[in-house]
């Protein structure tokens, strides 16, 4: 297994540097791609300064979503080829690092591992309870609407198969958001992938401030409602909107 962890970030120069140096120090053979939306804190040049091979910058020259990051950081991966996995993961250190070697254990068996805080096993800290109830109704509401009976499914920290992605339309998921974790599994569910989920604990950031929006919110619950009208009214959308 060789895998590239994808990192976005904006505005992260106080935490990036304790999350690369926790991922590195894991006994995986792993590589790390900082997307970086022109940060003016300048946590790209930060990221730069660390003298590893194993270490990537990708700069963009402006902020727009987490989504178009990920997008990104794929298209960078797949060019690639002998990577076999991407991981997902926040620059803020929400994920852990010493979760993550859970993840990768199980990567061999599936197409997708999902670090999951909603199952037995996993855990919030330190997050208000309006947090916790926007995250617990928002995956509540997409798997009834979506009708996938997974726990997490606006959580990003995962490990994706690339032998999957590349079957898979990157260009096709065009959300902002974190709506872009659910569609992701709309994309891979309809590719006929496998999934596992692997329990979590996650941290609220300690540094800077939360991404998180009105507008974010938004874009889910409306994308997640079209979505669902759309499955139901025509079975095959999925698979011809998102698999080559």
């Amino acid at each position: 297994m060789k895998i590239l962890v994808i990192i976005p970030t904006y505005n992260e120069v106080q935490s990036i540097p304790a999350v690369i140096a926790g991922v590195l120090s894991l006994p995986f053979d792993l590589h790390l791609l900082v997307v970086d939306d022109n940060s003016p804190d300048g946590t790209s040049a930060l990221v730069k300064e660390i003298n590893s091979e194993r270490v990537h910058v990708l700069d963009r020259e402006v902020k727009s979503g987490l989504g178009a990051a990920y997008r990104a950081g794929f298209q960078w991966g797949l060019t690639e080829p002998t990577y076999t996995h991407f991981v997902t993961m926040d620059g803020d250190g929400s994920h852990r690092w010493e979760d993550l070697g859970r993840l990768i254990e199980r990567a061999n068996k599936v197409d997708v591992v999902m670090g999951t805080r909603w199952m037995p096993g996993g855990a919030i800290e330190n997050w208000p309870k309006y947090r916790e109830l926007i995250s617990r109704i928002g995956t509540s509401y997409a798997r009834w609407a979506l009708k996938m009976p997974l726990n997490d499914l606006t959580g990003g920290f995962r490990v994706y198969s690339v032998h999957l992605l590349r079957g898979i339309k990157i260009e096709a998921i065009t959300s902002d958001g974190y709506c872009f974790q659910i569609e992701m599994i709309r994309a891979v569910h309809a590719a006929g992938g496998t999934f596992a989920q692997v329990p979590i604990t996650f941290v609220e950031r300690a540094e800077g401030k939360s991404k998180m929006s009105r507008k974010i919110v938004a874009e889910a619950l409306i994308k997640v409602t079209r979505w669902a009208l759309e499955t139901r009214l025509r079975n095959n959308a999925d698979k011809v909107h998102y698999v080559k």
